[in-house]
């Protein structure tokens, strides 16, 4: 093969993947059909001038289109409502009742070792200290009792937006932990999400048992239905990762993880949604503590009746269609 003869075939597509590169987003969305075909044609004439030692200006064209559409094809986008919100009405709890079995089970194993250990410490308050360190019990107690100068404010968070700040790191971090916990064949998930309800059950009995029921409850349930959700969706993620590493089922390893990544990004990044509604919530409406009880409770209660009720209806026309 001559590079005239090359050049003869392939200018005009070249040609016009430049004229189309140099368009931007708004000509690629007009050639959406025919260019990605055309950009691995490109590459694969990149790879022939390179095999045939060809004028080297000649692929220097070819390799800077290539950088060019690449970008194009697969560099970050702009943020798009529309795509934010057909995520959130459709994709998110479409993702969460395609794997409502493995999620239940998650949820059984969270809310059963919370609900034994709360039973289990009202029944036996000094068994709080084999899983609550003395001081941190302490600090638990001055941030409940409502006689307390720091009442429901952690430490060095003095302002609601700093208090948000706060949540959505602590949030995040352990929903991250939870998650990437998974790579040790899931093991590592399941003994975090299992931690987190062991503590938070100590927790909740140890603030029980000191007479603090009226502040801490109040305060847990308006963000707790957002919070918790994530934290076990992500877990069941981890779940995910860590059982397709190992488990391939005659798949390469990269396959098989490809696989487990569309199935676990959905749930990730909708967690991470809830976490930052959950901060919101924490950090604005949870510790208005002057606000009523009757209105916290309630609000509280819808909260989880609606999130239950948008994973169980929501995107249902999507399912149908898909």
């Amino acid at each position: 093969m001559t590079q005239q003869n090359f050049v003869n075939r392939r200018l005009q597509l070249w040609d016009k993947i430049e004229g189309v590169v140099n368009g931007g987003r708004k000509e690629i969305k007009i050639q959406a059909a025919w260019f990605p075909k055309a950009f691995r044609e490109l590459t694969q004439d990149l790879n022939t001038a390179r095999a045939h030692g060809f004028d080297p200006a000649l692929i220097e064209r070819l390799n800077r289109l290539v950088l060019e559409g690449n970008q194009l094809l697969y560099g970050q986008r702009s943020f798009s409502f529309r795509k934010f919100s057909d995520f959130v009405l459709n994709t998110f709890p479409c993702a969460i009742r395609d794997s409502w079995k493995g999620i239940a089970i998650a949820h059984l194993i969270f809310y059963g070792i919370i609900f034994f250990t709360i039973a289990l410490c009202l029944q036996f308050p000094d068994f709080v200290y084999e899983v609550i360190p003395e001081n941190m019990a302490r600090e638990l107690e001055i941030m409940y009792n409502p006689e307390s100068m720091h009442f429901l404010i952690p430490r060095n968070v003095s302002s609601d937006a700093d208090m948000f700040g706060f949540y959505i790191y602590n949030n995040i971090s352990i929903a991250f932990r939870t998650f990437a916990g998974g790579i040790i064949i899931g093991v590592g998930s399941l003994f975090i999400l299992s931690f987190n309800a062991l503590f938070l059950g100590a927790a909740t009995a140890h603030i029980i048992n000191k007479g603090f029921s009226e502040t801490f409850f109040p305060f847990i349930i308006g963000h707790g239905s957002f919070e918790l959700s994530a934290i076990i969706i992500c877990a069941y993620a981890g779940l995910i990762l860590g059982y397709r590493l190992f488990v391939t089922k005659g798949l390469t390893r990269q396959a098989s993880l490809r696989i487990a990544g569309k199935t676990a990004l959905p749930l990730i990044t909708g967690s991470v949604i809830l976490l930052v509604i959950a901060a919101v919530i924490e950090a604005f409406w949870s510790s208005k503590h002057q606000i009523p009880i009757t209105i916290r409770y309630s609000m509280g209660a819808a909260g989880w009746l609606l999130l239950y009720l948008y994973f169980i209806f929501m995107g249902r026309k999507h399912d149908r269609i898909s």
